[in-house]
């Protein structure tokens, strides 16, 4: 059965689009998940309206931060930006992962290739190592066949339907 959405895509994309759904519907905390390319752009997201009201009933929190996923895209590229210029700075090498733990809540960013990023919003609850343990499977798995043409494929997806949500 193929998932509202992504209808249309390649194999490699309705793959990726399960592998990031699954990652929110398995690991208990997740609330929302984003996908971005090096340059800052929203590629893959969870945030989808259809699936938000069931996620927000099973966990008791919002499905996501306050906005869109575009905010989240835009927090994860600004905090992977920062972590990378202080990686720099140090000379300690390339940047695997960060958390940022809040009251409320938690942010994962993690590098997948090329300079793309995965960030995860979480529970102040969530188990930490269980929500970095399934980042990094998932890093695994949709590192390498997230190629140009992909992010491309992505990107274009995500503007068709906003562009359709528009109408």
């Amino acid at each position: 059965m193929t998932a509202p959405g992504t209808v249309g895509l390649s194999s490699e994309a309705r793959n990726l689009h399960w592998l990031l759904s699954n990652l929110v519907e398995e690991v208990p905390g997740i609330l929302s998940v984003a996908v971005v390319s090096s340059d800052g752009l929203l590629l893959l997201s969870s945030d989808d309206s259809r699936n938000d009201q069931a996620r927000e009933a099973r966990t008791g929190r919002r499905a996501g931060p306050r906005g869109s996923a575009a905010d989240l895209a835009t927090v994860v590229s600004g905090i992977g930006s920062l972590t990378v210029g202080a990686s720099k700075l140090m000379d300690y090498g390339p940047v695997k992962h960060t958390m940022v733990a809040m009251d409320e809540g938690s942010l994962f960013v993690m590098s997948i290739s090329d300079g793309s990023l995965l960030g995860v919003h979480g529970s102040a609850d969530c188990d930490m190592s269980v929500v970095a343990y399934h980042m990094a499977l998932f890093v695994g798995r949709a590192g390498h066949v997230l190629t140009p043409e992909l992010r491309s494929e992505l990107r274009q997806s995500l503007e068709n339907e906003s562009t359709g949500s528009a109408r």
